[in-house]
């Protein structure tokens, strides 16, 4: 890729004509502190369109005949992702009338078709919302109010009810402008019909380095999903920091996963960290862990992005499947419990490389790999990041305390229409991220609990995660949740959701031997009190464990 000519951004004017997101950006006084930390890779132009950046730039290196994108039944080279998102563009543009700053919804499941629409809408200086296919027609309905959009370009299997969605608002008035076009069809209303006649060639609009690029809904682990706005420069800046200083992949690794695009965990490491490298990406439109590992042991990826419940499960699969290639496995999106990492790398020599990040944050910002990790630590501070340990007054506590996590960087949390919120993430300049933790004298931060996981029971402060991980240790534990039960004499009790492997059955004698077990292993006033065993816990269409449900179920 050609060395580009690269200063410090200052605060260009947008150049957004629809100016939606400028209007609806929190206050300059609730807006995170923004800073690269002394990484040059960081220092973007005062004018830059991320889909210029990651695919023009592959195109001018020489680069257009590496294989970009991977899929059952074929594949595209860098070229053709270029020239098809190119033809996209010129019909958003000619036909579909989109100017820069209309908000776009994208809708379907990961194939090549997802991404070239996506980096269209960028290059036309449009914003992407991109949706997941398991959302249905309400879900649907209040994105497109939220960031009041007027058109979806949707894959026309999970049509419908997008389709539905955009006839009317919330509130059953007419959407009025409201369009649905359809991909990956033959029909004559398609998208791939109107692109037929388009010019191969499009000139990028040149959108300024902080403009809103993408608006992602968060998945909704605490209730209804609030957007969170990132721009061109977030974009590039988490090509930048996690893939490059912790994961550090080459031109030749292949990337695959299973969280869909829609999910910012899947967008970094299934679309922007493989073409910023110059490596390929295999989209999976199923990717549950029976056709996941089916897809390694054909495929033969490199690196995977999945959770770890995934990983878990594969590794009762891995005879008769061949997962050799796998050199490096990633793990977000929920804490990775000790059991986990020790199983995945006894049965592959894989160590699991653990991360949080947030869909406010975008990507990852605490991680460690290779002779870095700790099990059961998640990592220290990726470079362009910082992050420490705050109590409830946002007072800085030294290591060995559990306190609130706070972080800022190149990136920070844009909440969409939403000062409440934005308020409570984001506090003198640092994002809080919801997340309890503790700070070794090495640097590494160890997960505790959501804050609003933390159990309070007869006076002692009880992280659900912790009682979580030695229930799964047990072998008849398949998955659990555990969650504060309101009680009339502790104020709240320890209570634990059960999903119990297929052989067992929940009686009150395995009550008895898990309780024991919990005892055993750590301290006893962590035990659950309160068992209930179930066939399936509430989870987000990306996986992650909705607690919240627990404990509404349990009050």
């Amino acid at each position: 890729m050609p060395e580009r000519k690269r200063k410090l951004a200052s605060v260009p004017v947008s150049s957004h004509i629809d100016t939606f997101c400028a209007d609806h950006m929190p206050p300059a006084e609730l807006l995170p502190v923004t800073d690269w930390a002394g990484i040059p890779e960081l220092a973007y132009p005062d004018r830059l369109n991320c889909a210029s950046e990651l695919l023009l730039g592959m195109i001018e290196g020489g680069n257009g005949n590496r294989t970009a994108l991977r899929f059952p039944g074929g594949s595209w080279t860098y070229q053709q992702l270029y020239e098809t998102s190119n033809r996209i563009a010129n019909v958003l543009v000619e036909e579909l009338k989109v100017v820069p700053g209309n908000r776009v919804l994208l809708r379907g499941p990961n194939n090549p078709m997802m991404a070239a629409c996506w980096f269209a809408i960028l290059k036309v200086g449009g914003v992407v919302v991109c949706t997941m296919p398991l959302l249905r027609e309400r879900e649907l309905r209040y994105i497109a109010d939220k960031a009041e959009i007027t058109l979806a370009l949707t894959d026309t299997r999970f049509a419908d009810e997008c389709e539905a969605a955009f006839l009317t608002h919330a509130d059953g008035t007419e959407r009025k402008g409201g369009r649905v076009v359809h991909f990956n069809s033959d029909a004559h209303y398609s998208l791939e019909l109107m692109m037929r006649k388009k010019p191969l060639a499009f000139t990028d609009y040149e959108t300024a380095a902080t403009d809103t690029a993408i608006i992602a809904f968060t998945s909704g682990t605490t209730g209804e999903g609030k957007g969170t706005m990132h721009s061109h420069r977030d974009i590039m800046a988490v090509t930048d920091c996690f893939p490059r200083y912790v994961l550090k992949p080459t031109a030749d690794d292949i990337f695959c996963g299973s969280p869909p695009l829609a999910f910012t965990y899947a967008l970094g490491g299934l679309l922007l960290f493989p073409l910023r490298f110059g490596a390929s990406s295999l989209l999976l439109e199923q990717a549950t862990p029976p056709h996941l590992i089916k897809a390694i042991d054909e495929f033969k990826p490199t690196i995977c992005f999945t959770a770890p419940t995934a990983y878990r499960a594969m590794c009762g699969m891995l005879a008769g499947h061949d997962v050799s290639s796998l050199t490096k496995c990633v793990s977000a999106g929920e804490t990775l419990p000790v059991s986990i990492f020790e199983q995945w790398e006894k049965a592959t020599g894989v160590k699991i490389i653990d991360g949080i990040g947030a869909t406010e944050m975008l990507h990852i910002f605490i991680s460690a790999s290779g002779d870095d990790i700790r099990p059961g630590a998640t990592g220290k501070v990726v470079p362009g990041y910082q992050a420490k340990i705050v109590d409830e007054n946002g007072n800085d506590l030294p290591p060995g305390s559990t306190g609130r996590l706070a972080v800022r960087g190149p990136t920070g949390c844009r909440y969409l229409d939403n000062i409440e919120q934005q308020r409570r993430y984001v506090q003198n300049g640092w994002n809080l991220t919801g997340d309890s933790y503790k700070l070794d004298e090495d640097g590494y931060f160890w997960y505790q609990a959501r804050t609003d996981d933390m159990i309070i029971s007869g006076g002692y402060n009880i992280a659900g995660p912790e009682v979580e991980n030695v229930l799964l240790e047990h072998q008849a534990v398949m998955e659990c949740a555990v969650v504060g039960e309101p009680d009339e004499e502790r104020g709240h009790v320890v209570k634990a959701y059960i999903v119990l492997r297929g052989e067992h059955e929940g009686t009150p004698e395995l009550v008895k031997e898990l309780q024991e077990f919990v005892k055993k292993r750590i301290a006893p006033y962590k035990y659950p009190r309160a068992v209930e065993f179930t066939d399936a816990l509430p989870r987000t269409s990306t996986g992650k464990l909705q607690r919240y449900r627990l404990r509404g179920s349990s009050s």
